[in-house]
């Protein structure tokens, strides 16, 4: 058998345009799975990724890790897959396996996550992908790949937090930013049961906002409606960490209420200057706390696909077939696609 040529599209410098690329598919090692990829979101960390914003990512690099598709060859000791079962792959495809948190199956709080990212050797921007079988998820049928491709990162990105926030006996939260994230997060919070807020700074999106499960729509920049709306929520899932005016966002909040970043992107959190007063100032009197949220372990990922399919959890999206990268990831540059592009492999 000749060697597997895997097409993709890379960054060969930080900042660069992506070009078409044609290597080797890595080796498959046990308990590994290849994956020929039919759809791939576009996130917003694959521009950090191209343009090296954490210093952590090798070039050339083929982003993506949004994946949808189909197992095309099982290394030895696979057992949960066979040749031509569907999967979606997210931001993780496998784990050091000797950390304390991958021991108690956190395995998204992995030490050596850096390293463990789909797109290491190569991510989704490509004809296949290799993954441990572990991260691969079996998908719901029910679910079409381009929708399933979508929630392997922005979906269990805003699920898992909303979940714990659930689990906590939370009941009124509001969402700051409505776009990728954000118009799945307040769909996930209307089907978890809770009252949930729309807050942005966007009048235009507040039918559709209705639409996927508000039940109101807040415009961050009218001060009487913000001043209304003090002291109303137990938590706030801000999917839009940049240019926001914390100081009334915190005021929104109930005394020990919880600001939650899920969004895996350089956070503009600036406290102390820029305000008449700081909203540190709020932050301690009313003993707020500021909570991350990273990804999600196996479980979270796998309940999340579940409670997505049975309760119609949808994202908008634009397909564009693969070759069109480089113009999808200069729309998410310029934050314009309503709500997500997936690329597509014929």
């Amino acid at each position: 058998m000749g060697t597997l040529a895997v097409v993709g599209y890379a960054a060969k410098t930080a900042g660069s345009h992506l070009e078409p690329v044609e290597f080797a598919a890595p080796s498959l090692g046990s308990g590994e799975v290849r994956v020929g990829v039919t759809h791939c979101g576009v996130c917003h960390t694959d521009v950090h990724a191209i343009d090296n914003d954490f210093g952590e990512f090798p070039f050339p690099v083929v982003p993506g890790h949004e994946i949808a598709g189909r197992v095309d060859e099982v290394g030895v000791g696979v057992t949960r897959f066979a040749v031509g079962d569907r999967v979606g792959i997210g931001w993780q495809g496998r784990c050091c396996r000797a950390c304390g948190w991958c021991l108690r199956d956190e395995v998204h709080l992995c030490l050596d996550i850096v390293a463990c990212g789909t797109w290491t050797p190569h991510g989704g921007f490509s004809t296949s992908v290799t993954v441990d079988e572990r991260f691969a998820y079996r998908l719901p049928e029910s679910m079409p790949s381009d929708v399933a491709a979508v929630l392997m990162c922005a979906g269990v990105t805003v699920f898992a937090p909303l979940r714990r926030l659930a689990d906590q006996g939370i009941r009124k939260v509001g969402v700051v930013g409505i776009g990728g994230l954000g118009h799945l997060a307040l769909q996930f919070a209307s089907a978890l049961g809770f009252e949930v807020a729309a807050l942005s700074s966007s009048p235009d999106k507040a039918d559709e906002a209705r639409c996927f499960g508000a039940d109101e729509f807040i415009v961050t920049s009218d001060r009487a409606a913000m001043r209304q709306a003090e002291y109303a929520f137990d938590a706030l899932l801000c999917t839009a960490p940049i240019g926001n005016a914390w100081g009334p966002l915190f005021m929104t909040l109930k005394k020990n209420g919880t600001v939650v970043l899920p969004a895996f992107s350089p956070v503009e959190l600036k406290l102390a200057s820029g305000e008449e007063i700081s909203p540190l100032v709020d932050l301690v009197a009313h003993q707020l706390s500021i909570a991350g949220s990273f990804l999600g372990n196996h479980r979270d990922i796998t309940d999340m696909l579940d409670f997505a399919s049975r309760n119609e959890v949808t994202p908008l999206i634009e397909t564009m077939p693969m070759s069109q990268a480089n113009t999808a990831i200069e729309m998410v540059r310029q934050n314009t696609p309503r709500y997500r592009i997936v690329l597509t492999n014929t």
